[in-house]
């Protein structure tokens, strides 16, 4: 038996009670509204009946839209996965911008066998911005679907009906922007468990946000949304100066709980490849974060709630154990309860987009973050490349 005899008259110990409680509470909260809810969700099954009825008629015309930049090695191999999509009606277009290896010659090699792709090439360097938004405006702009799918050269569908897969989420009429998963392959190394479990963590925090009715970002690797929306709202001109943000600035502007739609099914599912070394990841991670200065005060701190959360369990936690006001079964018991229900939280993701076991590690991975990502926000240095990935 616990003796509480001290801790009721300690206000000290009842003070930080009272933290690692909150926290402990929100923390769960968290996990299952976010983790746990991605893992498990459905399409409803008047949605999938309605799209399982649509016939090649019905479908709407398709156009993905990607940027090159010195990848033929990665559209050799990825961009005939694109290319082979059953699919009625699509077209595949790729805006080759100032490419200086083999990338003109492997896109005209492919334009001989497929002629539903088509080439934009950039032999002048006309962008007076820095980033790739220029070149996807104007790929957007000679694509002749309105219903646009965006990827990336290193990014492979996992199914031939990725297409159908990400349209299903057009089935609502007022749907505008189409939120997809973009997972990494397998990596069995420390360097690829970390950036499994960040992707996991970062795409379950935004698909989670969407599906709770507050969309701010989505990944530009498999992002949909309708080219007349996408001019309407001014494309990308309110954020042309910040390289970055592409998929997250425009996302953040422009997505709502009634124009927003997430598309979660196997068949929706890209995959890319882990960054080889840590500089490259790390550069990955710096991208993601330089766009945050132009979020509002109030969506900064709301991104900060996890993070704070957990502080305040742990920091709670260890100022209990070392002033003795509560009895240390306690605390370990909330700990034990917080990691279980995390991992399990977890692994509802970890195995719908076949992410490993890197669940079993959340406790630890969750604090590592937590110190890289301070650094990471509070140091980020700004990048020189004229063209962002």
């Amino acid at each position: 038996m616990f003796d509480f005899s001290s801790f009721l008259t300690d206000i000290y110990a009842i003070a930080l009670t009272a933290v690692l409680t909150l926290s402990f509470i929100f923390l769960c909260i968290y996990y299952g509204l976010f983790h746990f809810r991605v893992g498990r969700w459905h399409e409803k099954k008047k949605d999938v009946e309605s799209s399982g009825s649509l016939n090649k008629e019905s479908l709407p015309g398709v156009s993905v839209v990607l940027t090159a930049h010195n990848d033929a090695a990665w559209l050799k191999e990825n961009l005939v996965y694109l290319l082979e999509q059953d699919y009625p009606n699509f077209e595949v277009v790729v805006v080759d911008y100032l490419s200086q290896d083999d990338t003109p010659y492997v896109l005209k090699l492919l334009k001989d066998y497929y002629p539903h792709l088509k080439v934009v090439p950039f032999k002048e360097d006309v962008n007076l911005f820095q980033g790739k938004k220029y070149p996807l405006s104007i790929g957007i702009k000679s694509a002749k679907n309105d219903v646009l799918m965006l990827a990336d050269p290193d990014c492979i569908p996992q199914d031939t009906q990725w297409l159908r897969g990400m349209v299903r989420g057009y089935t609502k009429k007022n749907t505008q922007i189409v939120l997809g998963f973009c997972g990494l392959k397998r990596n069995k190394t420390l360097l690829g468990a970390l950036q499994q479990y960040d992707n996991l963590a970062y795409s379950t925090h935004y698909l989670g946000s969407a599906l709770l009715g507050h969309p701010y970002t989505g990944s530009g690797r498999n992002l949909s949304y309708r080219r007349q929306f996408f001019f309407h709202q001014g494309g990308f001109i309110r954020h042309y100066s910040v390289a970055s943000g592409s998929d997250d600035l425009f996302i953040y502007h422009n997505a709502t709980k009634q124009n927003t739609a997430v598309a979660l099914e196997a068949d929706a599912i890209v995959s890319t490849e882990c960054k080889r070394t840590f500089a490259q990841w790390h550069q990955q991670r710096m991208d993601r974060v330089a766009t945050r200065s132009w979020h509002s005060l109030g969506s900064r701190l709301t991104e900060q709630i996890l993070p704070l959360s957990n502080i305040a369990f742990y920091a709670a936690g260890i100022f209990l154990l070392l002033h003795g006001g509560l009895p240390w079964g306690m605390v370990l018991i909330a700990a034990v309860l917080k990691w279980a229900w995390q991992i399990v939280a977890m692994a509802q993701p970890a195995k719908r987009f076949d992410a490993g076991m890197v669940y079993l590690a959340a406790p630890i991975m969750e604090i590592y973050f937590i110190v890289a990502n301070t650094f990471l926000i509070l140091t980020p240095l700004p990048s020189n490349r004229k063209f962002k990935k």
